[in-house]
């Protein structure tokens, strides 16, 4: 009964001891304009059918953070991409395009099947969508000597600066849409189709 007493009175003296010590410190402040929790770049998606063919964009959403004008600038934020003035179209992991079905991005033919997407900044007033046959990327990873083909996208300012990079697929009817990106003071679109 002795050594029960004993270890039971250890046990709520312990137990004390440690109600009372100070609380534990607080995280440091977050950097500007980030925020504890919150990923900088998260995951996003945007998802359409065509004429029945599900179309699927996966992709890490950036956010201007404060950049406004220092995105796309010749010595702005992406200018540091290793491939520049090949952007990888997205943050962290490749952007993914998957597509059950045949379609065609402008002029591009588009077999059903998964891809990588990429965009050529090369000439700023006319960007250049890139569709790559190599998948399981790190974004920053890009073969030319993969591509499926490039296509030419439609520029445009959008109405309000966009505070993060969105994808988004619309569904124009009769099998026909549209693909489109904007961040920052940038909007690029491509025609989309299904075969």
């Amino acid at each position: 009964m002795k050594p029960v007493l004993i270890c039971t009175g250890l046990l709520f003296a312990a137990t004390t001891l440690m109600a009372q010590q100070a609380p534990p410190m607080s995280m440091p402040p977050a950097p500007a304009g980030a925020h504890h929790g919150v990923p900088q770049s998260p995951p996003a998606t945007a998802t359409a059918s065509f004429a029945g063919k599900t179309v699927t964009i996966t992709y890490s959403s950036p956010r201007v953070r404060g950049r406004e004008g220092k995105i796309f600038t010749k010595d702005g934020l992406i200018s540091h991409d290793p491939h520049y003035p090949v952007w990888r179209a997205g943050a962290n992991a490749a952007t993914i395009l998957k597509t059950d079905g045949d379609i065609t991005l402008g002029d591009l033919h588009v077999p059903a099947g998964t891809y990588t997407l990429f965009v050529d900044m090369s000439n700023p007033t006319q960007w250049m969508l890139i569709v790559s046959k190599a998948t399981g990327e790190w974004g920053l990873s890009y073969d030319p000597a993969k591509d499926l083909g490039k296509t030419a996208m439609s520029m445009s300012k959008p109405s309000a600066m966009v505070e993060d990079l969105t994808y988004t697929l619309t569904d124009d009817g009769d099998g026909k849409g549209t693909l489109k990106l904007e961040w920052e003071n940038m909007s690029a679109s491509v025609h989309l189709a299904a075969h």
